[in-house]
């Protein structure tokens, strides 16, 4: 049986990221999702900064980026 992820960002959400204003804002370009049971979602986010970064999207895990400081605008 497959769970459901609990997902928090979409692609074409803006965040900002709480622990590095400097990057400025970003917007989400892309999701990624794995089929296997127990595997990663991703986002990636594209920074005012010119960088993109990959960040766990599961609400669920300890790791999602909500929990690492990006927060939806």
């Amino acid at each position: 049986m497959c769970m459901r992820k609990r997902l928090y960002l979409r692609v074409g959400d803006r965040v900002n990221h709480l622990g590095h204003s400097a990057w400025g804002p970003g917007e989400v370009v892309e999701e990624r999702h794995s089929d296997l049971s127990g595997g990663f979602c991703l986002v990636r986010v594209l920074f005012e900064d010119g960088n993109e970064r990959s960040f766990i999207n599961d609400l669920d895990s300890a790791h999602c980026c909500y929990y690492a400081g990006v927060r939806l605008l």
